[in-house]
């Protein structure tokens, strides 16, 4: 397992995101981003003798909650600057938001993505009119990649986690879930999160418990990267030793960020790692009992109350499905599943 980098990881002098950062973001991102709606499901609610709300993020207009993100960072950055074009590291979702967000300011954008990425996420990123920049991520840092790129070039580099403006930005979702349960008249016991690096659920959860601070936050990630859920229990960042890939192509990074884990340290319950068997369940469950399409990633937080790890009998519990950019032949995998139980 990989140890800590960065001695101050211990330490209070990381950046902070408050509340008022998200609320700020939440009327910026407002100009490109879909007020998803938060779906009751009576079908795994019943299964699950409790009640699942489901916050459906792969309705963005690039199919994830990464837009959000991308633009509450773009569009803080001077015009000078913004015009000198702008480089991300993605695997897929970063990738077609920054794109997208870079196309409706006019400006350049560059995307470290792996050989192995999705050929929808892929394609979506090109559509937008992105340059791609290709690595192994067996042996290739993307970040120094990334790096390098922004020297020469001049851009700016947007990172897909590890940054407050990219935290307050995905934060919104948080707040969207805590407004509509209290139109709903429910209230939310415990909160489901697919995790990468940690930006989503960090955000998420410096919202949520802003409002009600007895939510539970989960972390949920691939078996074999559970890296954020190991490095919670550790006290302290640790890393992934798998070589194994899973399904969640999305949710393979190798350590959670610096500032992401500072946040998540303080404010999550802990993590649950769910097998891919389960995230196939989950892919279907969302598709027939909610008419939504999920990937892989996107999906595993519906993964964790299907398996069992989480308990929900008596109890409200919402679901952060936050992406639907799945390639046709694994949804019809997922679609055509034995039950895992």
């Amino acid at each position: 397992m990989l140890e800590p980098t960065h001695p101050s990881d211990n330490e209070d002098d990381l950046a902070h995101v408050a509340v008022a950062d998200i609320e700020a973001a939440a009327e910026r991102v407002a100009a490109v981003a879909r007020r998803t709606p938060l779906l009751e499901s009576a079908a795994l609610s019943r299964r699950l003798r409790g009640k699942v709300l489901v916050k459906a993020e792969g309705l963005q207009p690039v199919g994830s909650f990464k837009i959000r993100g991308a633009y509450n960072l773009i569009s803080q950055l001077t015009p000078d600057v913004r015009r000198r074009g702008v480089v991300a590291f993605s695997s897929g979702n970063h990738a077609q938001a920054v794109a997208a967000v870079a196309a409706r300011f006019g400006v350049p954008s560059v995307i470290v993505m792996p050989n192995d990425a999705p050929s929808a996420k892929i394609d979506g990123t090109r559509s937008h009119g992105a340059e791609i920049v290709f690595y192994d991520r067996a042996r290739e840092d993307r970040e120094a990649i990334a790096r390098d790129l922004a020297l020469r070039r001049g851009a700016t580099i947007v990172p897909p986690f590890d940054d407050p403006r990219i935290i307050a930005g995905q934060g919104t979702v948080g707040l969207e879930i805590m407004e509509d349960c209290e139109r709903l008249g429910a209230v939310p016991d415990v909160v489901l999160v697919p995790c990468s690096g940690g930006g989503l659920v960090a955000g998420i959860a410096t919202a949520v418990k802003a409002r009600r601070p007895a939510v539970e936050v989960f972390a949920c990630e691939p078996e074999r990267y559970d890296d954020t859920a190991r490095s919670l229990a550790a006290g302290r960042r640790v890393g992934n030793d798998a070589t194994t890939p899973s399904i969640c192509d999305a949710l393979m990074v190798n350590t959670p960020g610096r500032l992401t884990f500072a946040i998540n340290r303080r404010l999550l319950t802990g993590g649950i790692a769910i097998a891919d068997r389960w995230v196939l369940a989950a892919m279907k469950a969302a598709a027939v009992d909610l008419k939504l399409v999920a990937e892989p990633g996107g999906a595993i937080g519906l993964a964790a109350l299907l398996s069992g790890q989480m308990t929900l009998i008596g109890r409200t519990a919402v679901v952060v499905l936050s992406g639907a950019n799945v390639e046709e032949r694994l949804l019809a995998d997922a679609l055509t599943a034995p039950d895992p139980g």
